[in-house]
């Protein structure tokens, strides 16, 4: 992208990133409404035409007859507006506010409680220990993957490589510590040094052209017969060093670094969004293969190929490989984030879900929809697709 565009890396990785969220909300607007927010607003026309889409659409899926779509009865509690009427002793829109977020507040903690108790506190138990290890693993490894990455592309010489002879030196070098080195004729030539340590090394017949430096430092060091032309060693970050036969000509003083070419930040939007991107497939073959195989089945079986995948991470000795493992690891590990969001929501019903807001009731000779006794709608399984539940 060049270096004009350095500075703003940032701000371009957001913006490419929001593009499909873009995308979304324009989808969005071509999407049925939610039947039960419908029925809460008075819209119930609406809300039934969708209730009867979902339900023609299970019917031909399952190669059965469509049935008859009718409703005889529906009760509708007192909306939260009426409550806030009725406990509102001044009538002030202050009062009404504290009374809405009340409500709301309790609503949500007795729903949160209601998760941990009978039937479904294994369920919730057993789910926070499998949220917690994938998410635990996930974004530990996110977090460690562009780090690994960048070092290895940066740390070229390796430590245990002890001789480094007749090479130009012309990258940057971040974050490493060179022990018992010895350089001979290097030329270490417009080189930025940031946070670099050489210990115990020699330096023989070896020139420094136009470096920069931030944090770096020479301890128990020795130089024959080296030149340092136009950089910035001052002699703090010598330390405890000696030099034979050496000449400094043009040294530059205080911190001459500059970031204005350094592409260590781009080079980590770079990392993530490919393993961003390599999530793509992993969507596709579990919305493919979800309901053939089973949630479980493609939960566990992600689960454990992602495992796999981490044990190959001990061979990885270069950046291209650490990428490949990493996209490899996401497009693995997105089929058990899928299989898991659909799991938990599946595994509580609607009622421990969402705050109460009605009841709906068919005739006997349709299917019936739901009839909860707090007022919640649910589709038994033979209704509504799997997607559809939330």
């Amino acid at each position: 992208m060049g270096s004009a565009y350095q500075f703003h890396s940032w701000r371009v990785f957001v913006i490419v990133c929001a593009l499909p969220c873009v995308f979304s909300v324009v989808a969005l607007t071509f999407m049925p409404e939610s039947p039960r927010f419908l029925l809460e607003v008075g819209k119930h026309d609406e809300a039934w035409m969708i209730l009867k889409l979902i339900h023609d659409t299970n019917m031909r899926a399952r190669g059965q007859p469509e049935k008859v779509f009718t409703v005889n009865r529906i009760k509708t509690p007192r909306q939260i507006d009426e409550l806030i009427e009725i406990e509102s002793d001044t009538g002030t829109w202050y009062r009404r506010c504290f009374v809405r977020i009340r409500t709301e507040l309790y609503g949500i903690w007795l729903t949160f409680m209601r998760c941990f108790t009978y039937p479904v506190r294994d369920n919730t138990i057993k789910l926070t220990i499998v949220w917690f290890t994938l998410s635990f693993g996930y974004y530990g490894l996110s977090v460690w993957f562009p780090d690994v990455i960048k070092h290895l592309q940066l740390n070229v010489l390796r430590n245990s490589q002890k001789l480094v002879s007749n090479v130009t030196i012309n990258f940057t070098m971040a974050n490493q510590i060179n022990s018992g080195m010895e350089y001979y004729n290097v030329r270490f030539q417009g080189i930025k040094l940031k946070s670099v340590t050489f210990k115990d090394s020699d330096f023989k017949s070896c020139v420094f052209e136009d470096v920069t430096s931030a944090d770096i430092y020479f301890k128990n060091c020795t130089f024959i017969n080296s030149s340092f032309n136009n950089t910035d060693f001052e002699p703090y970050k010598f330390i405890d060093s000696e030099f034979q036969n050496c000449s400094f000509a043009h040294n530059k003083t205080g911190c001459q670094i500059t970031f204005d070419d350094d592409y260590s930040a781009y080079w980590i939007y770079f990392v993530n969004f490919l393993g961003t991107l390599a999530v793509l497939p992993g969507n596709i073959v579990s919305a493919l293969l979800m309901d053939r195989i089973g949630r479980l089945t493609m939960l566990g079986g992600s689960m454990v190929l992602s495992g796999i995948s981490c044990f190959f991470l001990w061979f990885g000795t270069s950046q291209s490989m650490m990428i490949g493992m990493l996209c490899l690891y996401n497009g693995l590990t997105i089929s058990a984030w899928n299989s898991l969001d659909v799991v938990t929501v599946e595994l509580y019903p609607t009622d421990r879900r969402p705050s109460p807001a009605f009841k709906l009731m068919l005739s006997d000779h349709v299917q019936e929809v739901a009839s909860l006794s707090d007022g919640e709608i649910a589709c038994p399984p033979e209704l509504h697709p799997r997607a559809m539940v939330n």
